[in-house]
């Protein structure tokens, strides 16, 4: 990676998982900073990419972050993801179009085995639909 100067400011990009956030940045000289912290902390900081970006900065819990010194921060997260890859968080409704309830089961008929008599379709994200009337065109 480069470590020419690319700004007179800070960059960070950070990675909220379920467990760990992982913050990345580049400081003002172009060199490059990494910091792992727990993504749930609340004895020590309420928001695990707040804090990891104050820890690079070397500023306290409290403080606050100056947004002057910024050039930007990025963020993404896996939680979602994993949220529907675990069938975990809260019951979701699907709202479709009226006629269109079982579409996402139906499908695109893909299957290891497409001449298997028994199919097994896997458990749906959702718990519930809602068909809505509107007009299609």
């Amino acid at each position: 990676m480069s470590t020419e100067p690319t700004s007179d400011r800070w960059q960070f990009w950070v990675d909220r998982g379920g467990t760990f956030t992982d913050v990345i940045a580049r400081k003002p000289d172009g060199s490059m900073l990494t910091h792992k912290l727990l993504s749930e902390n609340p004895e020590r900081y309420r928001d695990a990419a707040l804090q990891g970006i104050r820890e690079l900065l070397g500023l306290d819990t409290d403080d606050p972050i100056p947004a002057a010194q910024l050039d930007a921060v990025k963020m993404g997260t896996t939680v979602a993801t994993n949220a529907l890859l675990e069938r975990k968080g809260e019951p979701t409704v699907l709202v479709t179009t009226r006629g269109f309830a079982d579409a996402l089961r139906i499908g695109y008929q893909t299957r290891p085995d497409i001449l298997a008599l028994h199919i097994e379709l896997p458990e749906q994200l959702y718990s519930r639909v809602v068909e809505v009337d509107e007009r299609v065109g």
